[in-house]
């Protein structure tokens, strides 16, 4: 479903750690330039050192990403919100009721509650990254590196 792109987009999840952090760096690297992107959680949390590891893969640095709840956001003048998790999807349903945003859910889910071998748990955190690529751009269109 490939629709026009939203000026803004918050990715919301439960701490901000793992799903938001990893949903905003991917649409700032393939769409970055053209909408302005931001993530937060229910809670506020510490950035996985998977997620660092996963993103890391494909080039993209989480070193310097610094984790807010909804209540930390500055701005919340955003055209579309997608949860990542029911608890970060309630909070958005709230958003709904005082601003003009639309709400999306996509159910994803958490690695962080994989167990198993190093091998095992960070096979688990790029299946939730390339799942929301394809998410991304499945709900956006064409993927370019850098959103030119």
């Amino acid at each position: 479903m490939s629709a026009d792109l939203p000026g803004s987009v918050l990715f919301a999840c439960a701490q901000n750690s793992i799903r938001s952090p990893m949903a905003e760096k991917l649409m700032r690297h393939f769409y970055g330039r053209k909408v302005y992107v931001d993530s937060c959680g229910v809670h506020e949390g510490e950035i996985d050192p998977f997620v660092e590891a996963v993103m890391d893969e494909m080039g993209l640095d989480m070193t310097n990403f610094v984790s807010k709840s909804f209540d930390d956001l500055e701005d919340t003048s955003f055209d579309m919100v997608i949860s990542l998790s029911p608890a970060a999807h309630h909070r958005a349903m709230e958003m709904t009721r005082t601003m003009a945003i639309t709400a999306e859910y996509w159910p994803t889910l958490d690695p962080s509650a994989v167990a198993g071998s190093r091998e095992h748990i960070i096979a688990a955190y790029r299946e939730v990254r390339d799942g929301l690529i394809k998410r991304l751009k499945q709900r956006f269109g064409s993927l370019s590196a850098g959103g030119v």
